[in-house]
């Protein structure tokens, strides 16, 4: 996801990106637990997300 397409979005749609990538993120961290993650790039690449979608998220405020 790029910066670009978070700018797009409206508050409600970062909320709720925010909140499927974060249940995305703990899933991961069990499989990690238990041996079972395929993709562990999918780790990072997720929590880069969630900071880019934080960073929008702050930017809309500070904006009003």
């Amino acid at each position: 996801m790029d910066m670009k397409d978070v700018r797009v979005l409206t508050k409600d749609q970062v909320k709720d990106e925010i909140l499927k990538l974060k249940k995305e993120q703990f899933n991961l961290r069990f499989q990690r637990a238990t041996g079972q993650v395929e993709n562990t790039a999918r780790i990072r690449q997720i929590r880069r997300d969630i900071a880019r979608l934080k960073t929008a998220q702050s930017q809309q405020a500070a904006a009003k």
